[in-house]
């Protein structure tokens, strides 16, 4: 049996796209899961309407695939992952000359109401990161760490990567700014305000206590430690993150993306420079940008309904 009759059925089609996405593409594990799961629901749906042969599927029955997902409640992300990963398939299946045309071109997903990124007002930023006598407690040197990572995160609007990834001689004192290395490789220096200073000096004064020698004549580079003295890991610093906003009584959880917004919008509220907002937070589109607009529109809504004399309610 040739291979291209293997292949004119959707299952063994997908089974030979995933093994291409893997061995040849060499996408991750976790990417190569994400279609593998997508592509067997569609497979399925395929099968139950009695359609298996690759060659007889059309734009209408893709269609009627992404409306099915909707009325289940996928979310509009869901659904474009979903095309996306169809499109990709029937793509690989063009340049094995199985089919001619990409049946997936064209076809949008529903789109999903945007949430807005939940953030953290000014007073429960503030009662966050009012952490007093950081150098005593039970582990002052975790504490100090802490305190530096929660001012630098509220100081610059870093991204979680962005932050483990900064090494000692990324941190300028002199000039209070930080070069980090964002997505697509981008670099940026940002500026590191007062507080996040002093808070960044007393934790490099007490970050050669967890420094360790990782071989003979290297040591870590990384500006934010664990207590084995190696590179800080993003799951450590969620954790951390969530157990100071636990600790300081804010009335959600906190996350450092969350830290991030709350950046983004305060600045953005302050200012109005939507463009300073993009650089400074590293977005390549500033539509990505725009979300904070709304986030200060609806302060400027509250602060109307309860001061405009024909917005308050007649009692």
């Amino acid at each position: 049996m040739s291979n291209k009759h293997q292949l004119s059925t959707l299952p063994n089609a997908i089974e030979s796209y995933l093994h291409h996405l893997d061995t040849i593409r060499q996408l991750s594990p976790h990417t190569v899961n994400n279609y593998q799961r997508d592509l067997r629901v569609f497979s399925q749906y395929c099968i139950d309407v009695e359609l298996t042969d690759i060659t007889l599927i059309k734009p209408n029955l893709i269609r009627q695939y992404i409306a099915s997902q909707h009325h289940k409640g996928k979310s509009g992300k869901t659904l474009q992952r979903h095309l996306s990963s169809i499109r990709g398939l029937m793509a690989y299946l063009i340049q094995k000359c199985l089919i001619k045309n990409n049946p997936g071109a064209g076809i949008s997903a529903p789109k999903s109401q945007r949430r807005l990124p939940h953030t953290l007002d000014a007073d429960q930023t503030a009662q966050l990161l009012d952490i007093e006598n950081p150098s005593e407690g039970n582990n002052p040197t975790l504490v100090i760490r802490d305190k530096a990572i929660l001012e630098l995160f509220y100081s610059s609007g870093l991204r979680l990567s962005e932050l483990v990834n900064l090494d000692v001689k990324d941190y300028q004192s002199d000039n209070r700014s930080v070069k980090v290395l964002g997505k697509g490789n981008k670099e940026r220096l940002i500026p590191v305000g007062k507080e996040a200073t002093i808070a960044l000096t007393l934790w490099l004064n007490t970050r050669p206590l967890l420094l360790k020698t990782v071989t003979e004549g290297v040591s870590e580079n990384a500006l934010f430690l664990n207590k084995n003295g190696s590179r800080l890991k993003q799951r450590s610093v969620q954790q951390r993150i969530k157990q100071w906003g636990e600790k300081q009584g804010t009335d959600r959880p906190v996350h450092p993306h969350m830290l991030r917004h709350s950046f983004a919008s305060h600045i953005l509220e302050s200012s109005g420079d939507l463009r300073s907002v993009q650089e400074l937070l590293g977005h390549s589109d500033i539509s990505t940008t725009q979300i904070y607009t709304h986030l200060d529109f609806q302060h400027l809504a509250q602060v109307y309904d309860k001061s405009h004399p024909r917005a308050k309610k007649k009692t």
